[in-house]
């Protein structure tokens, strides 16, 4: 059976010795007060409800999965799942990050941040039901009317009723401008909404009594495309006056989807038949409303794969250390046993230090991004909120693409290292694949992001904001490029930030001529840049490291953060040379092959 121990150490170390996360937060008035000792205070708790609450059902809920009842039209989750939900509410959590105008606890999200990702570890399939229902408290607290807030927030802040987001119809995925879904307007303001909705996570469940759906759907007079969407409030009962559940609305799940993974997460066909919703933001206005809960679902969605990744590694470096087979190439190693663990052969090493390395870098990345959401949201400053959000949308598909490509591999290394026992369901590494698998597919697949990263967030206002970071990087290359300790970090990162200017301004001239050009190397631009973003965190993370030893602090956690360090730029961003060549290729041998797909 698998395990699972919060990585609290090094989520400490990444907030309060790298991104010194309380210092940060003092420049935040209503965060001024999160210290050190309050955020470990947290995790520490919310380390225990991931590991001794969620953990022990992930296995079971991805055996059973849900059921639909054809009769009552209601989803059944996987037994315990409810249980453990109302101990999530009793316990405060669903309102960690919410504003305390309507009832939340009002704590930063980069905190926020490294609790779900315990959750994730613990149990991907059951953090959905809570993580998207946090989104659409965000959508609606940015867009929705005074009166939904008053009264749809308070009830999904407090847990007591959850929120999805239903967008894909079975027609459309990610090209929402094609939606059929329809919106009538009421004489009372409502709206009846009509139309079939597909791949709804959490779209019915047994854990509350109500669940808000937001719900992208046109109205009469919308023009064609994208520019025609409206997003509306639904809610599965409807609401009275004074609040209470009325008769049910008519919002149904028509069926669940036989899915590869995430067993546990009831994925509903939603059903509207004269639905009444309430209008969200301005009419034809709905995509730009709706983004706000997509982007924080990109975040979510990297953080669960950063979540499988450090589980996945857990359970394989232990596996490595006790499964004994043949003698290690350079000597007997445990002399005292037939054979030596599998951890002295190289390969087994490699396996697991690529899972290791993404988990930190992915880590770091991550925090780093909750902290720019809480600067720009809250900072008193208009230019550092400014910075923040341009730096964010740089960001998020680095964090959604690069974190679940890398999180798709590592889950796969560490079932390599079991060998025929990572096959095998009781160890619990194929459900860590299968889990991961989708997160490269969902809230836009990796190719879109990969699109919107160097078409959008690069090209799109002539590399700007790529070059904001780029100073980020920049800086730290002059502040540490005298320090020969640090050259074998330093180095390599400095190459590629400059190869990074010319590759961007010939991958663009290309694009200009050809568009296709574009689509040809936007996912190896991704990870290209994905690398110069880990290379920067973990050169931060070297020199932090290195100046402890130097101060003569003898925990061994920083000799082994320089040692991943060390593995990650001798071994993984190497990669960034061939992704440039092959992005270079150009799209020629891509488009003209009409015979060889014929």
């Amino acid at each position: 059976m698998p395990s699972y121990n919060p990585p609290l150490r090094d989520m400490q170390f990444v907030m309060h010795e790298v991104l010194n996360v309380s210092d940060a937060l003092k420049q935040i008035p209503r965060h001024a007060d999160t210290d050190a000792d309050t955020i470990n205070a947290v995790l520490e708790e919310g380390g225990k409800f991931a590991a001794e609450v969620l953990f022990p059902l992930n296995i079971s809920g991805d055996q059973e999965g849900c059921t639909l009842n054809p009769q009552t039209r209601e989803v059944t989750t996987p037994k315990g799942f409810k249980e453990a939900y109302a101990q999530y509410i009793e316990g405060g959590w669903a309102a960690l990050s919410c504003d305390p105008e309507f009832g939340g606890q009002g704590l930063p999200f980069v905190l926020n941040q490294c609790f779900y990702e315990m959750l994730n570890s613990a149990n991907q399939a059951w953090t959905m039901y809570p993580g998207l229902s946090h989104g659409a408290y965000e959508c609606l607290q940015a867009h929705g009317t005074d009166e939904q807030k008053k009264q749809l927030l308070p009830k999904l802040v407090s847990g007591e009723w959850l929120g999805t987001m239903c967008l894909t119809e079975p027609h459309c995925g990610t090209d929402l401008g094609l939606l059929r879904t329809k919106a009538e307007p009421q004489a009372d303001g409502t709206y009846k909404i009509n139309g079939t909705k597909i791949f709804i996570s959490s779209g019915d469940n047994d854990f509350t009594d109500n669940i808000i759906h937001l719900v992208l759907a046109r109205l009469p007079d919308a023009p064609k495309g994208s520019k025609g969407i409206s997003l509306f409030a639904v809610s599965k009962y409807k609401l009275k006056a004074d609040g209470s559940l009325g008769e049910h609305n008519g919002i149904y799940c028509g069926g669940l989807e036989h899915k590869m993974g995430i067993h546990g997460n009831a994925t509903c066909q939603m059903i509207l038949d004269n639905a009444m919703g309430t209008l969200v933001g301005q009419p034809h206005k709905g995509l730009q409303a709706m983004f706000v809960m997509m982007n924080a679902a990109r975040l979510g969605v990297g953080n669960q794969s950063l979540g499988l990744t450090e589980v996945a590694y857990q359970n394989a470096l232990a596996y490595a250390k006790d499964r004994l087979q043949m003698r290690s190439l350079s000597g007997t190693k445990a002399k005292d046993k037939e054979a030596d663990p599998i951890i002295v052969h190289p390969d087994v090493r490699k396996m697991l230090l690529t899972a290791k390395a993404y988990a930190e870098g992915g880590r770091a990345l991550a925090c780093y991004c909750a902290l720019l959401l809480d600067q720009h949201l809250y900072h008193p400053d208009e230019k550092v909120r400014q910075d923040s959000d341009e730096l964010l949308a740089l960001l998020t598909p680095i964090i959604k693409a690069f974190l679940t490509d890398n999180g798709f591999q590592a889950t796969v290394m560490c079932q390599q290292v079991f060998g025929g026992h990572g096959y095998i369901k009781e160890w619990g590494m194929e459900q860590f694949v299968r889990d991961a698998r989708i997160n490269m597919i969902y809230e836009g697949t990796n190719t879109v992001q990969s699109l919107d990263l160097l078409g959008r967030k690069v090209l799109g206002n002539n590399g700007a904001t790529l070059k904001k970071f780029g100073k980020i990087v920049g800086a730290l290359i002059e502040e540490e490029g005298v320090n020969e300790k640090m050259s074998e970090f330093i180095s390599p990162l400095a190459v590629l930030a400059e190869q990074m200017t010319k590759f961007t301004m010939e991958i663009g001239f290309k694009g200009m001529q050809n568009p296709d050009e574009v689509g040809a190397a936007a996912v190896d631009y991704l990870r290209v840049a994905g690398h110069l973003v880990f290379g920067y965190f973990f050169a931060r993370m070297a020199s932090v490291a290195l100046k402890k030893i130097a101060a003569g602090d003898t925990d061994p956690f920083y000799q082994a953060k320089l040692q991943t360090a060390r593995f990650y730029f001798a071994k993984l961003f190497p990669e960034t040379a061939t992704l440039m060549r092959t992005a270079r290729a150009g799209s020629k041998s891509l488009m003209d092959t009409h015979l060889a797909l014929a």
